[in-house]
């Protein structure tokens, strides 16, 4: 059962909706970066703009407590940090500047910070917080301390992190699948310390940062710790085990259109398919995937027509694969109407109801789908390649770029949607 409502509790008059599994009561403000609606009605196919729905980003990871960090607290080893304090209260302090703490950490000077969806969820107060940590997990950066123990970066180094960390050591990171690293450790919750500060520490820095490429410039480069990798793992997963002539006769649809979408849709224009249909209700953000490639539609306008368009560039067989950015059932169902048998669902959105098929129905379709997190580090190196063949493409994403000082009114400014992305500069 879903119903719109406001509460104060929440923040004041915010979207939310109240979701029952069985007994149990859920409340959840929505954070609208997806861009697509849906109404109080039971069948999740149609839709209208009665809310949105929200893109993925990533749950805290929940860990014993530890401490965050330990400090420099000489007084002239002072930094500026943006602190969580409660929801919807984030505030520019004075912090002192991280120290090695472990063998493998370094500490890095921080260029740029960027703002996430993900953020947002601390920030609404969705994903359940302490208070008191270092908002962020986007960031570039020098090394300025290297422990002792690590090998690949050396003082000095330019380097980007992935939004979590990985040892590089256990059965998951061998496997390329460092997102699920058995130390893994998300930046910018209760356990670690983020990145939106002048400094910040990265443990098991081997398995977590790469050196800043040569080409790229550093204001795209902060993309690479998070949504960039997560569109290219979005897109590569779409495609997986077809040919090139085959991937070159396929309509894809990608659904959600903000920044990890476009991101996604950038990547999956890479591989070349015949037809690629990008699905939001946000004008700008479909405006934007026009002008990068995409054939654009609004979903709460148009639904039947989206439906018939799949269906006339495929013989009526349905889309051969869906990317999903979103986050919420309702977008993985719809995704799931507008796919063919044996078609792929790529979904990167992150999913706290139930899937909204049954068994028998993804059985009779012959479903294939990949969910879950992006192993940033792991797959790195092929997102890289084209982040640097469409930097140029990527100004949208840098047209906000605020000094770290002002990083409240980035908050306000990306809580309320205004802006596609916010990017601090560290030091202003």
């Amino acid at each position: 059962m879903l119903e719109n409502l406001a509460d104060e509790s929440v923040g004041g008059n915010s979207p939310t909706v109240i979701i029952n599994r069985g007994a149990k009561k859920m409340l959840w403000p929505f954070i609208g970066c997806g861009g697509l609606g849906f109404s109080k009605t039971a069948h999740f196919t149609y839709f209208n703009s009665m809310t949105r729905l929200c893109e993925e980003d990533i749950p805290c990871i929940h860990l014993p407590p530890q401490p965050r960090s330990v400090y420099n607290m000489s007084t002239e080893n002072k930094m500026r940090a943006v602190v969580f304090h409660s929801p919807y209260k984030v505030a520019v302090e004075e912090r002192p500047i991280p120290k090695i703490q472990d063998p493998g950490d370094i500490v890095v000077k921080v260029t740029f910070t960027a703002l996430c969806g993900s953020d947002l969820h601390t920030f609404r107060g969705i994903e359940p917080a302490g208070t008191g940590f270092v908002m962020g997990h986007e960031v570039t950066g020098e090394a300025v301390e290297v422990g002792s123990g690590v090998k690949s970066i050396q003082k000095g180094d330019m380097v980007v992190s992935a939004f979590t960390t990985s040892c590089g050591e256990c059965f998951y990171c061998k496997q390329g699948f460092s997102s699920r690293c058995e130390k893994s450790v998300l930046f910018g919750c209760d356990h670690l310390d983020g990145a939106q500060a002048e400094y910040v520490r990265i443990p098991n820095a081997d398995g977590t940062v790469m050196k800043a490429p040569e080409g790229v410039e550093e204001k795209y480069l902060v993309l690479m710790a998070d949504i960039f990798p997560t569109g290219y793992f979005a897109a590569s997963n779409a495609f997986k085990g077809y040919t090139p002539e085959q991937i070159s006769e396929q309509t894809v649809v990608l659904i959600g259109c903000g920044p990890v979408g476009l991101c996604a849709l950038i990547n999956a224009l890479e591989f070349k398919p015949k037809h690629l249909l990008a699905v939001d209700s946000i004008p700008s953000r479909l405006e934007l995937a026009r002008s990068l490639g995409a054939e654009p539609w609004n979903f709460q306008q148009d639904r039947e027509g989206l439906d018939k368009r799949v269906k006339e560039l495929t013989n009526g067989r349905g889309a051969d694969a869906v990317i999903e950015v979103v986050g919420l059932s309702p977008a993985l169902r719809t995704g799931f109407d507008l796919l063919r048998p044996w078609g792929t669902i790529s979904s990167v959105g992150v999913h706290n109801g139930e899937i909204p098929w049954a068994g028998n129905d993804a059985y009779d379709k012959n479903l294939r789908i990949q969910m879950g997190r992006c192993p940033v580090r792991s797959v790195s190196p092929q997102a890289l390649d084209v982040l640097k063949k469409n930097q140029h493409k990527l100004g949208f994403m840098a047209d906000k770029i605020m000094p770290l000082s002002q990083a409240v009114e980035g908050y306000e400014l990306f809580n309320a949607m205004k802006v596609q992305k916010v990017i601090f500069k560290a030091g202003e």
